[in-house]
């Protein structure tokens, strides 16, 4: 072996002996007292029990996106209230003229008169929960509902949105059973 190559290795390595390395964890006084001390083993397999959730057995509705969906319940019925109007129209029927008896479809507008984005975003989404807790309850088979927002959307109390819309939902019904 050639001393120089040992020599010139010994060079780069550190004279001072490496020093104690602090413990990895927080000292109990500072750490969490509902949590056990020590080394625990790995949490078991599978979902975890759900804490403080509530499962919700209504299902949300089925949507409108495109806009010739929202131009055809356009032509339909229509009734107006303080928080927002409503709009039914039955579907067509098939092909070969069974009538359309799938679940009620929803759409919701909210447009620039009503206010900001932040607006107009809060409107949509109270609509929408409202209607994913009515629709199933008070709307028709077969039937599409679009809901607009009105300026009263975003801060009028729930309450008030629920029976708005619920009043909404059973004098459309109502229409569309005289015109059936």
């Amino acid at each position: 072996m050639n001393d120089e190559d040992d020599r010139g290795h010994q060079e780069d390595v550190s004279a001072e002996p490496a020093r104690a390395q602090t413990p990895p964890r927080i000292p109990s006084p500072h750490g969490d007292k509902e949590r056990p001390e020590g080394a625990q083993p790995p949490p078991g397999q599978g979902p975890q029990e759900a804490v403080g959730l509530t499962f919700s057995l209504i299902r949300a509705p089925e949507r409108l996106r495109k806009r010739p969906e929202f131009q055809y319940v356009q032509k339909g019925e229509r009734k107006g209230r303080t928080t927002l109007a409503a709009q039914a129209r039955r579907r067509p029927a098939s092909a070969d003229g069974r009538p359309d008896d799938g679940p009620p479809r929803v759409g919701f507008t909210c447009t620039k008169k009503i206010g900001n984005s932040v607006i107009r975003n809060r409107s949509r989404r109270r609509l929408r929960e409202a209607a994913r807790q009515l629709v199933p309850l008070h709307g028709l088979p077969g039937v599409d509902y679009v809901f607009l927002a009105r300026d009263a959307t975003a801060d009028a109390p729930w309450d008030a949105l629920l029976d708005d819309m619920k009043d909404a939902l059973l004098r459309l019904a109502a229409a569309l059973e005289r015109k059936a």
